[in-house]
């Protein structure tokens, strides 16, 4: 059996808004075609009923023309959700692994995201100096910024 991961989902207010703050401060790009979909095919695969939405893939930086991609959409109608925070049961963050993380958050406050936490130091035993934080991208979803250092 083959499998392999494709894609991480975002739900968003306002989606070619959330799609320009990934290519801007994440550097991703645009999987075409935009995609606008409906039906009662949406419908019985997503649970939601009358499901429409719109939106975009985004290629995440690092692994190629054939990597996985970060799906942005907005739904017709959705649901509101509880402010994100770390410990919340569920999906917590994604993470994105640079080589300068103070740059990548003044990037991240420059394109309308916030800080949640504060740049922190800890050695791993028997991995590596990690520098991390954690932040929001403009519809508060929670994302680690990440340096790694053997």
């Amino acid at each position: 059996m083959n499998i392999k991961y494709g894609h991480t989902n975002i739900i968003a207010t306002d989606w070619k808004q959330l799609v320009s703050f990934y290519k801007n401060v994440f550097s991703c790009i645009e999987v075409p075609p935009q995609r606008t979909l409906s039906g009662q095919w949406l419908a019985d695969g997503t649970g939601v009923a009358n499901a429409h939405l719109e939106g975009m893939h985004l290629r995440l930086p690092g692994f190629g023309d054939s990597g996985p991609t970060l799906e942005i959409f907005s739904y017709a109608i959705m649901e509101e959700q509880l402010p994100p925070v770390a410990n919340r049961k569920g999906f917590g963050h994604i993470a994105f692994t640079v080589d300068d993380v103070q740059a990548i958050v003044d990037k991240v406050l420059e394109h309308k995201g916030s800080l949640l936490g504060k740049i922190t130091n800890n050695v791993v035993p028997g991995v590596g100096e990690l520098t991390f934080v954690y932040c929001q991208d403009p519809e508060g979803n929670i994302i680690e910024i990440q340096n790694w250092k053997k």
